[in-house]
């Protein structure tokens, strides 16, 4: 049964009632001294959540009380954002890898699946809901108390386009939820560049003006609190682009985290849309599907730190539902290594990972 979230009920009923599993789970107790590090900071393992399915510091709490060293509070807005329409969540009739060819067609998505967790991919299209900044701010205090020792709350942040809005207000509105984070107490900020949320903001991560400004007028605001873009995936004809990307936004940004989802036209057994409201045909697929381009980004953002003789550390994310998923990122490159669709079902997984380090 889901316990972190769970994506049979609704985001405002996991928010305001979840986590779900709290009498049924004992917490994990770390010991012993810390022996892996990200950003500067001492964690007892380099394995956590990513942003998605912590909405709330009690999800937070859970996370880091069941061995999640290094999780991510579900990304922010500055002004409130309301939910894609329920459900948010389906399950993709996928075996194998999604590759961006099949992703391209049809793919048959169903509201129940008996799969395991590990095989298992999904739909993620929430929209970047936020009850806004006077919730998140107080909320994001009581997060960052719940952090332990060994362990490292991230701020996932994005901007949010208005009326009237011109680009440069677009990348100011990142750089000012980042400093409310700074003012909760974030002690490293994740910069959402992925997410396709609304069709006017588009994922800005493919635009190269966007990453730069967005980081460098980012980094102007929050001084020494290490900045993490998060990115999806680049195909292989757009490797000259990520390394311009990399090369110019490096001095601003202490790692990159990839990927997000990949986006995928989902539809139901009469091939008709299947999640409810305009503009959601296609939607953000996670989980086993995508494990194969969240590996290849490592490995080139690898390949480009060496290259480019550039110092920046790298979350590996994408299809992490097992001990082999995480070894796995680790040797790709990983720093870091991050699950989000597994998690939500498997509150042991930290622990099984640690089991193995």
């Amino acid at each position: 049964m889901p316990t972190m979230f769970d994506p049979s009920k609704t985001f405002d009923d996991n928010f305001d009632h979840g986590p779900f599993g709290k009498a049924a789970s004992a917490a994990y107790q770390n010991s012993g001294e810390t022996s892996y590090s990200f950003l500067g900071h001492k964690l007892y393992s380099p394995f956590g959540i990513g942003a998605g399915s912590l909405p709330t510091s009690r999800h937070v709490r859970y996370a880091f009380e069941h061995g999640f060293d290094i999780v991510c509070y579900k990304t922010q807005r500055s002004v409130p954002f309301p939910c894609n329409p329920f459900p948010n969540v389906v399950y993709l009739d996928i075996s194998g890898n999604l590759t961006l060819s099949e992703a391209s067609k049809q793919v048959i998505g169903h509201l129940h699946s008996d799969k395991p967790i590990e095989q298992l991919t999904i739909t993620n299209s929430f929209g970047n809901p936020s009850r806004g900044p006077d919730f998140w701010v107080q909320d994001m205090k009581a997060a960052t108390q719940a952090q332990g020792k060994g362990q490292l709350l991230i701020a996932s942040v994005v901007g949010t386009i208005r009326e009237g809005f011109s680009p440069e207000d677009y990348y100011e509105d990142f750089a000012e939820t980042a400093s409310l984070a700074v003012s909760a107490g974030a002690q490293a900020i994740e910069l959402n560049m992925s997410c396709p949320n609304v069709a006017s903001e588009g994922v800005v991560c493919y635009t190269h003006e966007a990453v730069v400004e967005i980081a460098r007028r980012t980094k102007a605001r929050v001084g020494n609190i290490p900045l993490i873009a998060k990115f999806g995936y680049f195909t292989p004809a757009q490797q000259d682009l990520l390394k311009r990307i990399i090369t110019d936004s490096s001095p601003y940004l202490s790692a990159y985290s990839v990927i997000n989802t990949i986006q995928a036209t989902v539809v139901d057994e009469q091939g008709k849309q299947l999640l409810p409201g305009e503009g959601r045909l296609k939607a953000g697929a996670c989980g086993s599907g995508i494990r194969w381009a969240g590996l290849d980004m490592v490995k080139r953002l690898a390949k480009l730190r060496e290259e480019l003789g550039l110092d920046y550390e790298i979350i590996g994310i994408g299809g992490v539902a097992s001990p082999k998923d995480f070894a796995t990122y680790r040797a790709a490159g990983a720093d870091v290594v991050q699950a989000v669709t597994a998690a939500m079902w498997n509150d042991r997984l930290a622990e099984q990972i640690k089991d193995t380090l």
